[in-house]
């Protein structure tokens, strides 16, 4: 493996429960010394006893002395290594959380030997050790700022090893067929073949098609782990603020018979069947000399650039009169997912509402049936919601396949597929295996990238940069 050793033999120390006052606090120490050095301030409530001869994984209670005075009564966790998460001897004291304690306590192993955790150094010390690979550690990273369902499963399913132990089996056949290759260049000169073309041409195509599911896996990765950016767009005075209320549950948008009314973008997030939307309310299209109101639908249009979904809002009343056509929008946008929505339909009769649901009107999602709700009653509200959450496609969560959701990752696979595409043509055009054994070695580097089997100090940096500190 190679990696860059960049583990320090000394100890480490960092709060690791949030900043602030709360019910308890846990402040964590790692290192071969940090049972010893604990121990030297811990007084045992059951008379004296000696934290560096305890069991592994036991819990003790006593108080936490500097000098003759007691800092606070505590609870003492025990994990000595190699059977912790850092691999290390790790001590986790859990005191009361007020903040005047926790300094104390920081204070007294700092001025003791003791030195102040960077971000994310557990997880790359455990990563060091061998605890973990790399994606594992970047999954614990997307665990803890977690906010839904979907981002919450997607990393699980990485912090389980789901997505390197894929990585990794590819990697370890590719190596096996790199070695036969690299073995037959050593006997160039006798023109001896020690691997199977056939079966060498089986795995480039296996793996090919591997690292192609796996990249296109991330345009449904990236939006359930960053949430999904609505727009809801319309004419003015069609409900679009209403709307927003209806789904949020609150009055968060102005609502108003008077068109115009929303001039600026109300933005607002909300969890729906685990997954998180970016509801983006915005100014009504119509064509105004009004100089601030038309700096609104300026806005409108870039909204409708940067949204992953755009709900197209008509008034029941009003479809054949509306000039802002769903054909125009479709066809200014034709890679955006819209949905056509009929609202206000609380202000038609039965016999117009059943008419309604027979008229041949152009809408995105050919086949489905055509959303209609009145956003100010809450009626047709689950339809909408069941349409979202089908075009999230969540499918693939249950089905339990591997998810990438790391822009990481996903450019070590772009990469890892240009170099074994150029291995598929280079045993097309049947070139000389040294040449095929450089692009081999390409696709392993970047493959090796994931998982950490290949690390620089720079990557390494980069990566747990962005943890924080005490994990």
């Amino acid at each position: 493996m190679q990696q860059v050793n960049t583990i320090k033999n000394d100890t480490i120390i960092a709060l690791a429960t949030s900043s602030g006052v709360g019910a308890i606090a846990v402040i964590r120490l790692s290192g071969d010394s940090a049972i010893f050095i604990v121990n030297n301030f811990f007084q045992s409530k059951s008379g004296k006893k000696d934290l560096t001869k305890v069991k592994s994984h036991t819990i003790h209670l006593g108080n936490l002395v500097d000098g003759n005075r007691i800092i606070d009564e505590v609870l003492i966790s025990v994990f000595k290594d190699p059977h912790s998460y850092t691999g290390e001897n790790i001590v986790e004291i859990s005191s009361h959380g007020s903040v005047y304690i926790q300094q104390e306590i920081l204070q007294l192993f700092l001025k003791n030997g003791v030195r102040h955790a960077d971000a994310g150094e557990f997880t790359l010390r455990a990563f060091l050790n061998g605890k973990m690979d790399l994606s594992q550690a970047e999954a614990i990273a997307d665990l803890i700022a977690s906010d839904s369902k979907a981002s919450h499963q997607i990393a699980m399913q990485q912090m389980r090893g789901g997505f390197s132990t894929e990585i990794e089996n590819l990697r370890k056949q590719l190596l096996n067929f790199a070695s036969l290759i690299e073995l037959e260049l050593d006997f160039a000169e006798e023109e001896v073949e020690f691997s199977d073309r056939n079966q060498f041409q089986e795995l480039v195509n296996k793996i090919r098609n591997v690292l192609k599911n796996l990249i296109d896996s991330f345009a449904v990765g990236n939006v359930l782990k960053n949430g999904i950016p609505v727009a809801i767009v319309g004419e003015p005075n069609v409900g679009k603020s209403t709307l927003l209320n209806a789904l949020l549950n609150e009055e968060k948008a102005i609502v108003s018979h008077i068109a115009g009314t929303t001039r600026d973008a109300i933005e607002d997030d909300i969890s729906i069947n685990g997954v998180t939307y970016r509801f983006i309310d915005t100014a009504g299209i119509r064509e105004t000399v009004d100089e601030i109101e038309s700096i609104g639908i300026k806005k409108t249009f870039e909204n409708i650039e940067k949204a992953q979904l755009v709900l197209h809002l008509m008034e029941a009343r009003q479809i054949q009169n509306s000039k802002f056509k769903i054909q125009n929008l479709e066809k200014q946008y034709p890679n955006k997912k819209i949905l056509t929505i009929i609202n206000k339909t609380d202000l038609l009769s039965e016999a117009e509402n059943s008419k309604l649901k027979t008229q041949n009107l152009p809408r995105r999602l050919a086949g489905s049936e055509l959303i209609l709700l009145s956003a100010k009653n809450k009626t047709g509200i689950d339809t909408l919601i069941q349409n979202l959450t089908d075009l999230a496609n969540t499918g693939i969560l249950s089905n339990n396949q591997t998810i990438v959701s790391n822009s990481r990752h996903f450019e070590a696979l772009n990469n890892a597929l240009k170099a074994i595409l150029e291995v598929q043509k280079g045993i097309d055009n049947n070139i000389s295996s040294d040449l095929i054994a450089i692009d081999i070695r390409e696709a392993l580097y970047h493959l090796g990238l994931i998982t950490g089997a290949i690390s620089t100090e720079d990557l390494l940096g980069n990566i747990f940069a962005n943890f924080c500190i005490g994990k």
